[in-house]
């Protein structure tokens, strides 16, 4: 068996049919900003984590309307700030594709809502 089929995250653009698998969510972001560079695409993810799953479940995400909430409830989970990847995983079960969550970030770190520990990690104030 291949190590793809028990990558944890797992992305894809529809218009290309590329894809790539990974246990690193920010990998995933990665190859999305390439990917846009290169083609325009957006990149969706196919395939999240269980341990993402668990902490922000599909019950809780029918309740949390804002990704700064999602980056809130997911901050428990990581020491050194929530990966814009994990992040947009979450978001993703909400209907977000990968560009449209690197919006919404951009746009609430101008506001003032999120800031960045370390790069491509976030926390919220």
């Amino acid at each position: 068996m291949s190590t793809q089929q028990h990558s944890t995250y797992a992305a894809s653009c529809p218009d290309c049919d590329v894809d790539l698998h990974s246990e690193d969510p920010n990998e995933i972001v990665e190859f999305y900003r390439r990917h846009s560079s290169v083609t325009g695409h957006d990149v969706e993810f196919t395939r999240i984590g269980p341990d993402l799953a668990d902490a922000v479940t599909e019950d809780d995400l029918k309740e949390v309307y804002t990704l700064k909430d999602v980056v809130t409830q997911l901050e428990a989970e990581y020491e050194n700030g929530v990966p814009i990847g994990a992040v947009a995983a979450a978001m993703s079960e909400q209907g977000l594709s990968i560009g449209e969550t690197l919006e919404k970030i951009h746009e609430i770190r101008m506001g003032g809502g999120l800031y960045e520990p370390q790069d491509d990690h976030l926390r919220a104030f």
